[in-house]
Order: structure tokens, then C-alpha cells, then sequence
């Protein structure tokens, strides 16, 4: 999956960015390597989501996919 991210110069310092695709997905660092680290973790955290959560009835199946 490759996903567009908007990188903003922070006005304190450091860059924030944030995943148009994924409302909500944002974060920050306060290098640009750092910045590229946690987008990772913040991309993984808005597309997961906890199952135990969701009702799934007999007849359901649940899937997962790689995109």
C-alpha cells in the first residue's frame, strides 16, 4: 500500500505531517528521520482496529488483507 503524506515544517521546530487517506492519522517529530519513524507507528495505529470489538455473527467471516 503507498499512501500520500503531507509534511509540514512545525513553527516551533521540527515537522508534523499528516495522511490525507486517513482522517485523524497525524504526527510529529522533531528531526525528519524521527518524523518518518513515528509515521509508521501512526499509520499502523489509525488501520488497526481490535476485533474483540466488532460482532461478527455464525454466518460472518472475518478476513484480513494485505494491501
Amino acid at each position: 500500500m503507498k499512501l500520500k503524506v503531507v509534511v509540514h515544517e512545525a513553527e516551533e521546530g521540527g515537522f508534523w505531517a499528516e495522511v490525507p487517506a486517513i482522517p485523524g492519522c497525524a504526527t510529529q517529530g522533531e528531526t525528519f528521520e524521527e518524523l518518518l519513524q513515528n509515521l509508521y507507528e501512526a499509520v499502523e495505529g489509525c488501520l488497526s482496529v481490535d476485533v474483540s470489538d466488532i460482532s461478527i455473527g455464525a454466518t460472518d467471516k472475518l478476513l484480513e488483507i494485505a494491501v
